[in-house]
């Protein structure tokens, strides 16, 4: 039967009530007294000279106020990036300056050049308008291959070039890898890219900046992840704000997908010119400007071998990868493709050698940093189309491949430094196999050829890291922040409970899911439990939500805040009823005596820490509030297995998803109603990357993909109605509510599950080409059906790359 309440109940989220009434609060919804507006003027070239920012006539329109230009930050620090990562030589990466507006050079077509703060928006534009800027033109570099080649324009014309660095993991095993391959029974390799993305949340980013002049007190209202990582990078490294004087609110935030986990220039000069000119400012991105300025996701070229022994057995993995960071290193862009893909390349296999090599590329387009998965999708894309190609040559079931090279045993130390706790992937394909009726697969592929339409299966597995720890370790690696979280709970006197979390709520249900936990853990009702989020003035200190870390992390910091204030409750219990702590229990809301019938309620605790006429005051002080910090020992890792069923249209190259099945291992479960939720936002965004989506440069940086015209997002029509289960469940072994996460899981596992039905569908069709490149758009399905041979179809796929809806 299923729960009412507390953890395994499908609550329903408390918080839809206000977000389906329109009573939400997001960042847009303030509005300050004497509030005034900016707009961003921004360069409309890729690589440039700025030779000068003319602002006289713009600062005489009506309205203006005051006129910023990227002089005016010239005493400022400049925006920082959140992790170091050092080259295979032991070097530090090449780290540029991010100026707050652009001085000296453009870098990106969006690169903010000047700002105009007036009464109101429709002014600031008008005056945008009218700054002459000159600039002269300087040769782009996009293609990363072509931005290393001796002689590339330069970027940045202080690095020694546009390498960032050459990452090399690990380093150690890269002989004993390349005679692995030497002695190979068989080696399959693979060339692919993993497309470039925009996240487009539904709610645009925004800053609003204030300053009270009395006090000396900074506030920003931003769209943010994480409130208390801005507040400690702009305070600290740009602004030079001490910490006590500097406010960071993020209120409801209508998605984020990890674009929003960063700190921006916009929030940076929100906050600077609201000091400047002693009034609020407000900036709200349009829909354009953030196709040109929000942080793009993905972006790597790889190439992938896989070596085998007679038996199919995997011996040796080596990648070779080019990974975009765009002009500038955003927040946590250098760890995306190094710390969080390559640790991740071993998969659910028992590889025993592996080495990965990436060279991280800087180029004039929009910085590239952390997306939904963030690494994990890209190296799952990679293994996973590999492991299936290798399937096809050796002419093996691809499940069976899968299955005979999968690790059974934990806890298993990968050769990429990390340890998996639990697992059990045998189960999750288990899952899978009776989820998707596999047997009869034949006769739904016949009935699609009746219609002349082409079918395909696709199946993959994955892995994942979550809740990125421990902080020793990650410090060691490059983060330049402690990863753990905060929790306090403050109990009223009538019972109530307040918790405050340093975690951030997004759209995940954390107002739901974070309330199951302490009432299960005190017995009390959730209606009894406030959670509280998004304020560092409210919460001490946080690390934000990204990484799917919020309940692995910031809720086994609330489980140990609980647990302070349960045991400081008994020794008030004890001391209510005339007995021992160690004979008090605790359950469904009652203090009792073990073996008797005396009991006291939750409330009559709680008001007697408050109200202390009858207490133990010679032991503990009155009151009941408990922080609790929680710095985990290792990763978790969720993993899974999933299947797509494709249709195909050869005429036109349409691919219409028929099935799509989801088996995953996530732990324990607090609310699984939320957890399907999860997965199928998780499933739209990876579909949408392996079938529509793709951010397309030209030659010249300028952005072909900049409006919802040409770049493709996946609507419901796109979509199946998905088969997810998560019944599957190894608990954790080192958090204490043995979850693992499962917010990005559905980006991860379903890209190559698409890729490897559609091919499977040309290959039903008498076309076999051997991999094509994401996203599979008509065009280029349609391209590579008609290619005389593989090249040919692969050269076609490539030239369909700026015209995603083909």
């Amino acid at each position: 039967m299923p729960k009412d309440g507390g953890i395994g109940a499908s609550s329903k989220r408390r918080e839809d009530v206000r977000f389906l009434t329109g009573n939400g609060n997001y960042t847009d919804d303030i509005n300050m007294r004497g509030q005034t507006y900016v707009h961003f003027l921004r360069s409309d070239i890729a690589h440039g000279t700025l030779n000068s920012v003319d602002t006289s006539a713009a600062a005489a329109m009506p309205g203006v106020i005051q006129i910023f230009t990227g002089t005016d930050f010239e005493a400022v620090g400049s925006i920082p990036c959140g992790w170091q990562v050092t080259d295979k030589h032991g070097e530090p990466m090449q780290e540029p300056r991010h100026p707050v507006l652009a001085h000296g050079k453009v870098r990106h077509v969006g690169e903010p050049i000047a700002a105009v703060v007036a009464e109101s928006l429709s002014q600031a534009r008008d005056a945008a308008e009218a700054i002459e800027v000159d600039i002269a033109e300087l040769p782009a570099v996009v293609d990363m291959k072509d931005a290393v080649k001796e002689g590339a324009p330069k970027v940045h014309d202080d690095l020694t070039s546009n390498l960032c660095y050459d990452w090399g993991f690990v380093e150690e095993n890269k002989g004993a890898v390349d005679e692995a391959f030497k002695n190979a029974a068989h080696v399959t390799t693979l060339e692919l890219t993993n497309n470039r993305l925009v996240a487009n949340p539904m709610e645009p980013r925004v800053a609003i900046g204030d300053y009270n002049r009395s006090d000396e007190e900074h506030t920003l209202y931003t769209t943010s992840q994480n409130p208390h990582v801005i507040r400690l990078l702009m305070g600290a490294f740009v602004l030079g704000i001490p910490e006590h004087k500097l406010r960071v609110v993020a209120p409801d935030v209508g998605g984020g997908f990890g674009t929003k986990i960063f700190h921006y220039q916009e929030e940076a000069f929100c906050t600077f010119a609201a000091k400047a000119i002693n009034r609020p400012v407000k900036w709200t991105s349009t829909r354009s400007e953030a196709f040109i300025s929000d942080a793009h996701g993905r972006d790597h070229v790889t190439k992938i071998e896989m070596a085998l022994d007679a038996d199919n057995n995997f011996t040796a993995l080596r990648t070779d990868t080019y990974a975009n960071m765009g002009a500038y290193l955003s927040t946590f862009a250098p760890s995306v493709p190094t710390w969080l893909h390559g640790t991740l390349m071993a998969g659910n296999y028992k590889t025993p050698l592996i080495y990965v090599n990436v060279k991280a590329v800087f180029t004039n387009t929009v910085p590239v940093d952390a997306y939904r998965g963030a690494g994990r999708p890209e190296a799952t894309y990679q293994l996973e189309r590999l492991v299936d190609k290798c399937a096809h040559e050796l002419g093996v079931d691809p499940i069976a491949l899968r299955r005979q090279n999968f690790i059974t045993e934990f806890p298993y130390a990968t050769p990429v430094a990390v340890e998996y706790d639990t697992g059990d992937y045998n189960a999750t394909m288990d899952k899978l196999e009776e989820m998707t009726d596999m047997s009869g697969f034949e006769a739904r592929r016949k009935a699609s050829e009746a219609k002349g339409k082409l079918r395909g299966f696709g199946v993959n597995c994955y892995i994942e890291a979550c809740g990125i720890a421990p902080s020793n370790l990650v410090g060691q690696l490059g983060a330049r922040a402690g990863l753990y979280e905060s929790a306090t709970v403050r109990v009223n006197a009538t019972g109530g409970l307040v918790v405050m979390t340093g975690s951030h709520s997004h759209g995940q249900g954390h107002e739901t899911s974070f309330a199951q936990v302490v009432a299960e853990m005190i017995g009390i009702d959730e209606s009894m439990i406030d959670i509280v989020h998004g304020d560092t003035s409210k919460v001490p200190m946080g690390m934000g939500t990204y990484g799917s870390r919020s309940i692995a992390v910031g809720g086994s910091a609330m489980v140990r805040a609980t647990e302070k204030i349960i045991a400081k409750a008994k020794k008030i219990a004890s001391h209510l009823l005339e007995a021992s702590e160690g004979d008090i229990e605790l359950k469904d809301g009652a203090f009792s005596v073990a073996g008797t019938d005396k009991s006291v309620a939750w409330g009559d605790v709680t008001l007697a820490a408050y109200v202390p006429h009858n207490y133990p005051l010679d032991d503990i002080e009155p009151g009941l509030e408990e922080t609790a910090f929680y710095d985990p020992s290792n990763f978790t890792y969720p993993s899974g297995a999933y299947a797509c069923e494709v249709e195909l249209d050869p005429e036109t190259g349409q691919v219409t998803i028929e099935r799509f099945a989801a088996a995953d291992d996530f732990g324990n479960i607090i609310n699984p109603m939320i957890v399907t939720g999860q997965v199928h936002g998780g499933l739209a965004q990876g579909i949408g990357q392996a079938l529509l989506e793709n951010c397309a440069y030209d030659e010249d940086g300028q952005l072909l993909s900049a409006s919802y015209m040409d770049y493709a997002m996946p609507r419901a029509s796109d979509l199946p109605m998905y088969d997810v289960d998560h019944s599957c469940q190894t608990p954790c072994t080192h958090n204490p509510l043995g979850v693992k996460g499962c917010g990005e899981a559905g980006a991860i596992g379903s890209p190559p599950a698409v890729v490897n039905a559609v091919l499977d569908a040309m290959r039903s069709g008498g076309k076999d080409i051997g991999h094509i490149d994401m996203p599979v758009s008509p065009a280029r399905v349609w391209a590579a059906m008609n290619g005389t041979d593989g090249t040919a179809a692969h050269a076609g796929a490539t030239a369909a790359n700026a015209k995603p809806n083909g």
